[in-house]
């Protein structure tokens, strides 16, 4: 079930800084195009304070997060759908990744080379992505070659993808990404047959210099990328790589100290592994008990079946019902006793969509 976000973006917007803020694993970072040839690959835990709290609540022998992938990918330039640069080895990475996390620079410093040789957040988003919706045009093209000649013949399948790929050939025509295309629920089962880089969904992290932070009401470039992802109904996370490069090298304690100094509630790093995690359609349930304390991470719209299958094949193989209560009537329960003597936890059955904050104990025989 893994799933991972890509780091995209053209050279030297601070991809690789930001990337190893994140995971800490040391992608090489360098002040020129290409630094990062082969995708770098990194786990990131999810801050949670839901976590914490059942900890102070269970006193677990130990407590462990839930985490995901980040992959750093390197950087892409003009031209890169018809090989330029290291085009299809960069593109064929994005295919990879489930989510895409695009970098833009927001900051001026003449010390940092530009790809484009100025700062113009909006044309570096619109170099990429055209170079997405040029390789995804190229994809398309081909598909509708086969399928063209079946589709006249009334084959139904046929007629049905046909549709769907003229609609977006269309669209990539007008430079718009798949994700713009409406399609019904039928036709959205073909357009994930394609496997486009431009139907995954995206989010803007808009990278500002350090001097910046408490003043990006102030910076243009950051209106502009807001403006840009609000009519694209995107997200944006406003960062600066070199603070968060920083802070990842602090422990916890030092870590809120020197938060507490920049006048920041939450780390710029916390709030885009949250946002992403959301982007890729994740959620989290825990499991709670004297030996540990865990969170769990599951895709939203998961039964109770399946999402006990995370924890082993044989939970979901043998399962039985799930004990169920929310993380809030827990909390305000002050225990599990608490909470069954309030009428809290419920007994699931195979049917259960699993929530968002959901402390389960799963019944199973096999």
């Amino acid at each position: 079930m893994a799933l991972t976000a890509g780091i995209v973006g053209l050279p030297n917007v601070g991809k690789s800084t930001l990337f190893n803020a994140i995971t800490q694993a040391g992608a090489e970072s360098a002040n020129y195009p290409f630094c990062t040839i082969d995708p770098n690959v990194g786990i990131v835990e999810v801050p949670d304070f839901r976590l914490n709290k059942l900890t102070e609540l269970v006193n677990p022998k130990k407590t462990v997060p839930t985490a995901f992938e980040f992959t750093d990918i390197a950087g892409i330039v003009k031209g890169a759908s018809k090989g330029e640069g290291l085009g299809n080895q960069f593109l064929s990475h994005i295919r990879q990744v489930d989510a895409i996390c695009h970098v833009v620079r927001c900051f001026n410093d003449d010390n940092i080379t530009h790809v484009s040789g100025g700062v113009d957040p909006i044309s570096d988003i619109e170099t990429i992505n055209l170079e997405l919706i040029l390789a995804d045009l190229e994809t398309v093209m081909k598909r509708i070659q086969r399928v063209e000649k079946m589709a006249k013949q009334k084959d139904k399948d046929a007629v049905t993808e046909f549709e769907v790929l003229t609609k977006l050939r269309d669209a990539f025509e007008d430079e718009k990404p798949a994700r713009s295309v409406e399609l019904t629920d039928e036709q959205q089962k073909t357009l994930k047959t394609l496997h486009l880089l431009t139907s995954k969904p995206v989010l803007y992290v808009a990278n500002v210099g350090e001097d910046e932070l408490l003043n990006v009401d102030q910076n243009k470039y950051v209106q502009q990328v807001e403006e840009l992802a609000d009519n694209e109904k995107a997200e944006v996370v406003v960062i600066s790589a070199k603070v968060e490069s920083e802070i990842a090298e602090l422990d916890g304690e030092e870590k809120e100290m020197f938060l507490e100094e920049l006048g920041i509630k939450e780390s710029g790093l916390d709030q885009l592994i949250k946002a992403t995690y959301q982007l890729l359609g994740l959620a989290t349930y825990f499991t709670a008990g004297e030996q540990e304390v865990r969170a769990w991470t599951f895709i939203k719209g998961m039964k109770a079946p399946q999402a006990a299958g995370i924890i082993h094949t044989d939970f979901e193989r043998g399962f039985i019902r799930a004990e169920t209560v929310s993380y809030d009537d827990l909390v305000e329960s002050g225990s599990m006793n608490g909470a069954k003597e309030k009428g809290k936890v419920r007994l699931e059955g195979k049917d259960y969509l699993v929530q968002d904050g959901d402390v389960i104990h799963f019944r199973f025989n096999v």
